[in-house]
């Protein structure tokens, strides 16, 4: 059993991430500002993930750091709030797992440190399906702090202040919320932005769960997805309606993910296991 710091532990990825380092046998503190869900099986700490106090005396004795706390997207906030709350808390969480020697940092990045989906200058994949070679190419400000996000945690790990995983992931999905998120959005040629990319949010806790228990050395990053694409039409005829000529690295095969997830299968062991296809209608 590992002590366990979980920021953002109210929210649909922390809640979900939370409830599988308890089922897992840790013992869990969550942090966040909202209350815990109903039955929630971890210690619950009401407390700003930007307050450095706050998240050094919760630091103190974990194990491992689990840093979701974070304004999710670029829209509905001032871009300067976004910057402001994402880059304080950054700092609090890496800067409070130096200081108290917690020895695992894992930090929920996003893919769209590649500029997908915010991006207001088109971007066009090198190649698909993309992964850890694909080059960041930020343009939002949200994108820019999960960005800046990695390279504070590459700081940390350079001063070999602690070892480390940043998972980047598309839009998080529950069988409750993917037809009202994504149902509209399959009918938008904005879809493409997406790379009509998306991840259950119990796989998504089965890999923090690995980023925790897995023996890493120095700073991992690494690209989660679903097997498949939220669409129906195959991706073969989805790239060549959005994205013609961009070459293939490997093969695209029905409704295969553009978003290669070997990386973290070879480190982590990390294998999706659930599909849109199979939620409840």
């Amino acid at each position: 059993m590992s002590r366990i710091l979980v920021t953002g532990s109210s929210g649909l990825l922390g809640r979900h991430v939370a409830a599988a380092l308890c089922a897992a046998g840790h013992a869990v503190t969550g942090m966040d500002l909202a209350p815990p869900p109903a039955g929630a099986g971890w210690t619950h700490v009401m407390a700003e993930a930007g307050d450095l106090a706050a998240m050094v005396e919760l630091a103190k004795g974990q194990d491992a750091l689990v840093h979701i706390a974070a304004v999710p997207r670029p829209t509905g906030r001032a871009a300067a709030d976004v910057f402001r709350i994402n880059m304080a808390a950054m700092y609090a969480a890496t800067e409070a797992a130096r200081l108290m020697g917690v020895s695992r940092f894992v930090y929920a990045s996003s893919f769209s440190v590649l500029g997908y989906p915010f991006f207001e200058q088109p971007v066009t994949p090198p190649y698909l399906p993309v992964d850890e070679g694909h080059p960041a190419a930020a343009q939002d400000v949200y994108a820019t702090t999960k960005w800046l996000g990695e390279e504070m945690v590459e700081a940390m790990v350079r001063r070999r202040a602690f070892d480390a995983v940043s998972l980047r992931m598309p839009w998080i999905q529950t069988p409750e919320s993917f037809q009202t998120s994504i149902g509209p959005r399959r009918l938008q040629a904005e879809a493409a932005r997406d790379l009509w990319a998306y991840l259950d949010a119990r796989d998504a806790a089965a890999a923090f769960l690995a980023a925790v228990e897995q023996p890493v050395t120095g700073h991992l990053r690494l690209f989660l997805s679903a097997a498949d694409s939220y669409m129906e039409r195959p991706s073969a005829a989805l790239i060549a309606e959005a994205y013609p000529g961009v070459p293939l690295k490997a093969p695209l095969d029905g409704n295969a993910a553009l978003i290669d997830t070997s990386a973290a299968r070879k480190t982590l062991g990390f294998v999706p296991r659930h599909s849109w296809r199979d939620y409840p209608a």
